[in-house]
């Protein structure tokens, strides 16, 4: 069976007549009937009485009303794929940390479902280099992230800069101070994001060059975690900047100084090289690219 079999059935109950059918069609009159002889061989019944006037039998009136709802969700299918190529729509499935989707997400967002409403974003939590390999073995269609890597199978793109700083409570002994040797950081305990994380490697790499052994007391997986602990007074912590931006404000959290921890990371955006961008996809990744870093670091 194919949709011009389909057609040609609809064609013939509409006029009544092999021969009207097949000058609509653009079809000989002996190919009409072969279509249609076709379609009876197939299903194993008659669809049409060919006595003049032509009528369908029961068997046909049943089966064209199914060929009807087949023909009729081509059509949709038709109309909603070229509707992909002028209003973006479907689903994207972002993965990214924890604090980039408190911090960043709800700004991009907010405005990208302003603009396209028809596209709907899945989070996916996760650490960065879950992420990577999210992107790579497909779970996820898009990852931001920290990019301490190149991974060949990835392209990535920058969209802004974070730092790691050494955060307190406004209890802690070292609140007092704006700046500190990173040799303090010997003696004091530390809360740190756990071993899997971008910040946590960051950190432990700054840590082996200089020969320092912290004295860890927590880890935790999720920067948020990390800052409620902080809050507590249990322990030191260094974390993303933009990820305390509130608790700076709120006076919950000081920041101090740290020299060697002064490094720029890129944040970006990461999807698989090669692999089919669907609308939504190609859509969202366009105006990512496009916005300007303030949109990402700027005050809530």
């Amino acid at each position: 069976m194919n949709l011009n079999q389909l057609e040609t059935l609809l064609t013939i109950s509409k006029t009544m007549s092999f021969r009207k059918a097949g000058e609509l069609l653009n079809l000989t009159q002996p190919a009409v009937s072969a279509q249609i002889k076709s379609l009876e061989d197939e299903f194993k019944t008659v669809l049409i009485d060919r006595n003049q006037p032509v009528t369908l039998t029961d068997s046909g009136r049943v089966f064209l009303e199914h060929a009807e709802l087949v023909l009729q969700t081509v059509e949709d299918l038709k109309q909603r794929l070229a509707d992909l190529n002028q209003i973006p729509q479907g689903h994207i499935h972002l993965g990214t940390t924890t604090s980039i989707a408190i911090q960043i997400l709800p700004r991009v967002l907010s405005y990208f479902q302003n603009q396209f409403p028809l596209i709907k974003t899945t989070i996916h939590s996760m650490t960065s280099s879950q992420i990577m390999q999210s992107v790579e073995n497909g779970t996820i269609d898009i990852g931001i992230t920290y990019l301490f890597e190149k991974h060949p199978s990835l392209e990535s793109s920058v969209l802004y800069y974070d730092t790691f700083e050494l955060v307190v409570a406004p209890e802690h002994p070292l609140s007092r101070y704006a700046h500190v040797p990173i040799e303090k950081l010997h003696d004091i305990p530390l809360i740190m994001l756990s071993p899997e994380t971008a910040g946590r490697r960051f950190v432990d790499q700054i840590f082996k060059q200089l020969y320092i052994s912290p004295q860890i007391v927590m880890e935790l997986s999720s920067s948020e975690e990390v800052k409620r602990m902080v809050e507590l007074n249990l322990g030191a912590a260094i974390i993303s900047k933009l990820s305390i931006s509130n608790e700076l404000r709120m006076g919950t959290l000081k920041m101090i100084k740290v020299n060697e921890l002064e490094i720029s990371h890129p944040v970006g955006v990461v999807y698989k090289s090669g692999r089919y961008l669907s609308s939504a996809l190609n859509q969202f990744l366009l105006d990512l690219k496009g916005m300007q870093e303030i949109q990402f670091i700027g005050s809530e």
